[in-house]
């Protein structure tokens, strides 16, 4: 059997944007042969997030993620349906998640890494287990829960920043059911702005590109910032701490702007000084640390999508084929919502 497969061509390096010759589509021979306990999988869905960096970079190892090799196929967050089985958990037809999925049409896989998925949970949309059901989902509540402190009737103000990408976008929604009175986007397009505000249910949104924007986010929050959901890191964040309370919090959920670069990431010295001053703590969060509690949050965040309280937008790239150019338009900003590439039909 032949499968097309994109392996990593060669490393971007410190302080470069990746772009597509780091990338290369082959087609290669591939062996239909099972041992027990594994299961041969047709691939429907890969997930582009932007952590995916860090695993370009040789320098990342030693981090809890694993690193892509040179000539060897990449992989990140996927979904599959099985077309053979050797497992006693896993049957033909059953939709499975993996959280490093090859970036391949076909792939085999042990069961005990896999996760069988309910269709039902997502009125059969089964990309939402990448979404709004999956990590990115995961994180942006239970970052808020943990490190948030929403307290109902409060009359917080939260600002999200990389407001219109998978984590922002439900982060501002989930900030709302959970009890903030206004919440704030910001984000690098007025498509995104007028998106979030028309259907996602953000009071603002403000495009970062226009000038003016500590001055807009001050008219925006007057009485200063309660709750920052950080995503990009740089100037955009060092504004808005700028503006927050004494004893407000920060969600570090990610660094966009910053992940071409070697970690650990330089901060101000200036917002140092105002973290320090207003009692604010700026701890990265990690969501593998809290996977006991992954089993309530998606029943929550089920429920809501179900009620209608939770809307989840998707930006999709048709075809393995275009894998690559999909996670370099979101590391640019590209997409609004979740980004997906959508290998084959269920």
């Amino acid at each position: 059997m032949k499968i097309k497969r994109i392996v990593l061509a060669s490393r971007p390096g410190i302080d470069k944007a990746p772009v597509l010759e780091n990338f290369r589509l082959e087609e290669t021979d591939f062996p239909e042969n099972l041992a027990d306990g594994q299961v041969l999988a047709k691939t429907l869905y890969l997930s582009m997030d932007p952590y995916l960096r860090y695993c370009m970079n040789e320098e990342s190892a030693g981090s809890f993620l694993l690193i892509w090799n040179i000539s060897e196929v990449v992989f990140s967050n996927g979904i599959g349906v099985v077309e053979q089985s050797r497992s006693s958990q896993f049957k033909v037809g059953d939709i499975i998640l993996y959280f490093n999925w090859p970036w391949q049409t076909k792939c085999i896989l042990d069961d005990g890494s896999l996760k069988k998925l309910d269709p039902s949970l997502v009125d059969g949309h089964v990309s939402h287990y990448l979404g709004l059901l999956g990590t990115t989902g995961l994180t942006s509540l239970i970052g808020i829960k943990l490190q948030g402190h929403v307290t109902p009737g409060a009359n917080q103000t939260m600002v999200i920043s990389g407001a219109a990408g998978g984590c922002g976008s439900l982060a501002g929604q989930i900030g709302r059911l959970l009890g903030c009175t206004r919440i704030i986007g910001i984000c690098g397009t007025n498509e995104k702005c007028a998106v979030l505000t028309s259907e996602l249910g953000f009071d603002e949104a403000l495009n970062y590109k226009m000038p003016g924007l500590a001055y807009k986010l001050k008219a925006c929050c007057p009485n200063g910032v309660d709750i920052y959901f950080h995503n990009v890191g740089g100037e955009i964040s060092d504004i808005v701490i700028s503006q927050m309370k004494k004893n407000s919090h920060l969600v570090l959920c990610g660094q966009i702007s910053q992940y071409n670069k070697a970690p650990p990431f330089d901060i101000d010295p200036q917002t140092e000084t105002n973290l320090k001053e207003c009692n604010i703590a700026r701890e990265l969060f990690l969501l593998p640390d809290y996977s006991d509690q992954f089993e309530s949050a998606t029943l929550e965040l089920s429920e809501w999508l179900r009620a209608g309280k939770l809307k989840a937008r998707e930006t999709i790239f048709h075809g393995l084929e275009n894998a690559p150019g999909a996670f370099l338009s979101m590391m640019k900003g590209g997409n609004i919502g979740k980004q997906i590439v959508q290998v084959a039909e269920q």
